[in-house]
């Protein structure tokens, strides 16, 4: 019993153990892609023919591509935490019930191209109503653009090595 303990104690240590070799060729550095964000203010117009209240259109401040995702926050205002103020953002959309009890529901959302973005403000009511200047007069929101691409389908190992500059005699194989 002894011996079969002891045999499975120096198989395990040698199955377990790592082995080490040369440290390979370094790598090429990768790329740091970081999205951009950007805050704007806008005041909201009602536009009669189609029922909504919109802002201007807001350029961006950064070549988007269009791949590109955008996000968009409104600024609801600020909190104490730990004695500092932090604001508080919002995705959009963002519904709001409006009056309570009225069942009146309005809806902050967004339009873009890969040039521009524009704010929107939809509801199930006569938005000519709507006249509070909290919801519609110098209303911030925050836009993130995130870099993105296309997914292709059927991408090949040459388009993969070509995509990453990469020369195919240069890949090390194993024996």
């Amino acid at each position: 019993m002894k011996q079969i303990l002891l045999f499975l104690a120096l198989t395990s240590t040698v199955l377990f153990s790592s082995c080490e070799g040369d440290q390979g060729p370094p790598g090429q550095d990768g790329i740091n892609i970081l999205g951009q964000v950007f805050e704007t203010s806008v005041n909201f117009q009602y536009d009669a023919p189609s029922g909504v209240f919109v802002s201007p259109f807001t350029s961006f401040p950064v070549d988007v591509f269009e791949s590109d995702v955008i996000l968009a926050y409104r600024f609801e205002g600020q909190e104490i935490v730990n004695g500092e103020a932090v604001d508080i953002w919002n995705p959009l959309p963002r519904s709001i019930f409006y009056q309570d009890g009225t069942g009146d529901l309005f809806e902050f959302s967004f339009n873009n191209t890969f040039f521009d973005i524009q704010f929107v403000i939809d509801g199930n009511f006569d938005l000519s109503t709507l006249n509070d200047p909290n919801f519609l007069n110098n209303q911030t929101f925050r836009v993130a653009i995130v870099p993105a691409e296309f997914a292709s389908s059927n991408l090949t190992m040459e388009d993969l090595l070509q995509g990453l500059q990469i020369n195919p005699t240069e890949i090390e194989t194993i024996d």
